[in-house]
């Protein structure tokens, strides 16, 4: 029973080892760390919200019934400014010629006619198809050129209404080399345990 109990741990410590290495680098991705009541929303300075810089946000709790795509929380990305450009974004560590997934979930609040533009290392575009009460997904990778990448979003519709934010990843697409090195200990442990087991 104890060689059972000890090989099980190997394995899944290898297991969470490798991928929490593999995990999101957005800091606060769902925008659930500024904890606002249900069924209202609430502004903040955007450095106010952890990991975020830029314009203001407003985050929503199940305002006038929307439900968030990814946990209980979701920001609106162009918030209070009438004029001008909106953008929030976050700088994260990457690692040059590593390849990473992006993906995000985007809505629109009044009209769909909303619109803004995303960027993330040399990927870039606008997103026009946002629908009112409904969320899209967005998936996309880059390769990174530095060991500094920034994501960032920019409304390009003006005004206080519109484009609702959620569920911000960006992750390694092919494990990073310390990531190989921690996946191949936890197979070594499943092999290790199985041979045990057979015993």
């Amino acid at each position: 029973m104890y060689k059972l109990a000890k090989h099980s741990v190997t394995f899944v410590l290898g297991l969470v080892l490798a991928a929490s290495a593999n995990a999101n680098l957005i800091v606060n991705g769902s925008f659930e760390d500024n904890d606002v009541a249900e069924g209202t929303w609430q502004y903040f300075a955007a450095d106010d919200v952890n990991g975020w810089e830029g314009s203001n946000i407003e985050i929503w709790d199940g305002l006038n019934g929307v439900a968030s795509a990814v946990g209980e929380q979701h920001a609106e990305l162009n918030a209070h400014p009438y004029a001008g450009e909106f953008s929030i974004f976050q700088n994260f560590a990457t690692v040059i010629g590593q390849s990473y997934d992006v993906s995000f979930f985007y809505s629109a609040r009044q009209s769909n006619a909303e619109s803004f533009a995303y960027s993330v290392g040399s990927l870039m575009g606008e997103l026009t198809d946002h629908v009112v009460g409904t969320w899209s997904q967005f998936q996309g990778s880059f390769i990174a050129s530095s060991d500094i990448s920034q994501i960032r979003f920019t409304a390009i519709t003006n005004g206080t209404v519109g484009n609702f934010l959620d569920g911000v990843v960006v992750s390694a697409s092919v494990p990073e080399p310390g990531s190989l090195v921690l996946l191949a200990l936890g197979l070594f442990g499943l092999g290790f345990a199985r041979r045990s087991l057979a015993r």
